[in-house]
Parts: structure tokens; C-alpha cells; sequence
């Protein structure tokens, strides 16, 4: 381990003690979750044609994977495996307005029926994402049963405020649990000021969920280096977001996990699921995600895990060999390329992650297994 390694776990210690979450509340299926370290890649090669996701394929994966990921002998079992009437679960999805690089709605809906077999009651089932434009490009997919919740109806000042309030199926952010950084501000944000210093979670997820999904794009990300389970589980989930990577800063690792390291967070997430039918290896997260850019690819594959740093380890490698593919550098040291603004794109916050013990992000040590459906 490096100075730097431990300079940063230092810093996400002291971070991690600065925030008000409950001490208690781990179960079995808190982060790494019932199966640690282990990964199941599910490829099939009809899941995308012309890099349009296609349902029976999707389906197919998503079943062979949670029977493969829980050991049991059915999708409904594995399923059950993981969750269980009386469970109020949460959807955490990552919609854009680029459809070959956005959730995927059959992948959605195939998540949806599980949690349905498992006995999870239909009102139970809530989809989530922090803005509501965002969930904008999912919700004419979406059965009008479905609950859909989010903060805010897009970025703006006032949504970065604890109290804030939205429209009629918003919660807002809870003032009692958040991560206080005041190391990390804008530069019109005071140290004194605890809404300048304080990130707080959505209440969505701590005072509603008892169990969460985190449903990850394969993609590049210009700061955190790439977009999957983890950054899907701290930018989305709390307020004041921007100080991290704003004005040429950025502190992607420590941030990310620190944020997911919050018990009200870690304790509850129960299943990461890796989108990568298609890949977005460059250009990440928006900007350059038309595939008019040429970093779009399709991969054929989904991702799943209850550990969702060792998930997200090997999501990481999937993209650098897509970068490889394009002559393009590894994400740990491909600086500013053109397509963004910053220097170092902060990928190391997987290892982190796995050296607070949030999950594996050896590879030595991950249990990887790949079926290949057609």
C-alpha cells in the first residue's frame, strides 16, 4: 500500500467519522452482502442488435444470473434468496437521454418481476432516481402501478438544501444522516455553514427502503474514471454533490466511498447489477455518450452481485479493454483526453472501497464466473 493509499483511507476514516448514520442495522445481506466477492457475467450475443437492447435475451440473462450469483436451482429461488415479502425495496437506476447508454427498461422490468416472485408487494417496489427529468426517459416503460420517487426536478441551488421539499413524490433529504466534509467546498460555500459542508441522504432511502438495488451503467465517467455500482450509490443518493468534482477539483476517491460507507446505506443494499449490454469506454458520463462518437460498443453483458465493489472491479476492467480496444490509455492514467475537464479521473475509488471493506476489489480474489447463453 502506497503513502497515497493510506493517505486517502485516513482521510475516508476520518470522514466516515464526521457523518450521522445509525451504528447499527447490518444483517446478512448488508454490503459485501450473502456472497461475497463473487461476480456472475451473463453474455448473451442477441441482447443487443444495432445497439438496440432486445427483451427475450435480457430476460433470459437476468434469470440465469441471479439463479447462477445465489446457487439456487430457479430464478424464483434466487430471487427469494435475496428478498422476502414484507421488504419495501428500492430501485436505484441510472437513466440519460442516450437509450443505448441508459437503464434499460426490459432489464428494469425483468427486475421488477423478480422482486414481484419473491413476494415483494407491488407497492413495495419503488423506482428511484435523484432527478425527476431523469426518470423522465424511464417512466413511459413503466407499468402505472410502479412507484416512481425522486428529490428535485432537476439540479439547481435550492435542491442542495436538506430541508428541500419538491413536488408530490419527493421526500426530500433526511437532516439526520449525512456525511459532513468540510474539506470539500465551492468557492462560494463557507466551512461554517453546516448546508455547505453536510451532504445529506435522500429520505426515499432512509426512512422508506429496507433493501436496495443498485441498477449501474458500464460506462466512463470524465472524475470518478467510471460509472457503476458505487458512484450510483453516493452521487445519486445524497445532496451538495457538486463540490466534489467542481472548479477543476476533484476528490472522487475518498468521497465515493465514504459516502457509501454511511450504515443507512451500506446496511441496506442488497444487489448490484451492472448494465453492459452496451459500453460507454470514453467521453463519460453524458457529453460524448451518442455513439455518433464512436465509444459506444456493444458488450452483450450484465454484471451481478451482492458485492458490488468486486461487481464493480470488474466492470473496471471491462472498460480499460475497450479503451485498449480504441488505442485509448487505462483509466488510471489517462488524464485529460479531450472529452473532459479534469487531470485524473479518480477510478481508485474502487480500490478504496475495497480497503474500507466494503466489498473485494482484488482480482486475485474475486470469484468470477461467465456464462455465455448464445
Amino acid at each position: 500500500m502506497t503513502r497515497r493509499d493510506l493517505l486517502k483511507l485516513s482521510t475516508a476514516a476520518a470522514a466516515a467519522a464526521a457523518f450521522r448514520s445509525p451504528a447499527s442495522g447490518a444483517t446478512p445481506y448488508s454490503m459485501p452482502g450473502l456472497f461475497p466477492a463473487r461476480v456472475v457475467a451473463v453474455k448473451h450475443s442477441g441482447a443487443s442488435v444495432n445497439m438496440v437492447q432486445q427483451t427475450g435475451p435480457i430476460q433470459l440473462m437476468v434469470r440465469s444470473g441471479i439463479a447462477a450469483l445465489t446457487g439456487q436451482s430457479s430464478y424464483i429461488a434466487g430471487w427469494r434468496k435475496l428478498f422476502q415479502p414484507g421488504d419495501v425495496v428500492v430501485i436505484k437506476v441510472n437513466p440519460s437521454w442516450y437509450p443505448q447508454t441508459s437503464t434499460c427498461p426490459a432489464l428494469l422490468l425483468e427486475v421488477i418481476n423478480g422482486l414481484l416472485l419473491a413476494g415483494v408487494s407491488p407497492k413495495s417496489i419503488i423506482v428511484y432516481e435523484r432527478y425527476q427529468y431523469l426518470l423522465g426517459f424511464l417512466t413511459p416503460f413503466l407499468p402505472p402501478w410502479v412507484t416512481t420517487a425522486f428529490v428535485a426536478p432537476g439540479y439547481y441551488v435550492d435542491d442542495q438544501t436538506p430541508l428541500f421539499q419538491g413536488l408530490t413524490n419527493t421526500l426530500g433529504y433526511d437532516p439526520q444522516y449525512y456525511v459532513n466534509l468540510p474539506q470539500y467546498l465551492e468557492p462560494w460555500q463557507s466551512a461554517s455553514n453546516p448546508a455547505d459542508t453536510c451532504s445529506h441522504v435522500a429520505k426515499i432511502l432512509t426512512t422508506v427502503a429496507t433493501k436496495i438495488i443498485s441498477l449501474a451503467q458500464l460506462k466512463d465517467h470524465q472524475a470518478s474514471g467510471v460509472t457503476l455500482n458505487l458512484k450510483n450509490l453516493s452521487a445519486g443518493c445524497v445532496n451538495n454533490w457538486n463540490r466534489f468534482h467542481d472548479n477543476g477539483i476533484n476528490v472522487m476517491d475518498p468521497v465515493i466511498p465514504t459516502v457509501v460507507s454511511l450504515p443507512v446505506l451500506r446496511n441496506k443494499v442488497t444487489l448490484g447489477i451492472i448494465d453492459g449490454i452496451n459500453c460507454l469506454c470514453d467521453g463519460g458520463p453524458l457529453n460524448y455518450a451518442d455513439p455518433a462518437y464512436g465509444f459506444v460498443s456493444s458488450l452483450n453483458t450484465i454484471l451481478m452481485a451482492t458485492d458490488v465493489v468486486a461487481a464493480d472491479r470488474v466492470g473496471w476492467v471491462m472498460i480499460d479493454a475497450e479503451r485498449a480496444k480504441k488505442g485509448l490509455p487505462l483509466e488510471a492514467v489517462a488524464g485529460n483526453d479531450g472529452y473532459d475537464l479534469y487531470t485524473d479521473r479518480e477510478v481508485g475509488h474502487i480500490t478504496t472501497a475495497g480497503q474500507m471493506g466494503l466489498g473485494e476489489c482484488r482480482d486475485a480474489y474475486i470469484n468470477q464466473e461467465t456464462i455465455t447463453l448464445a
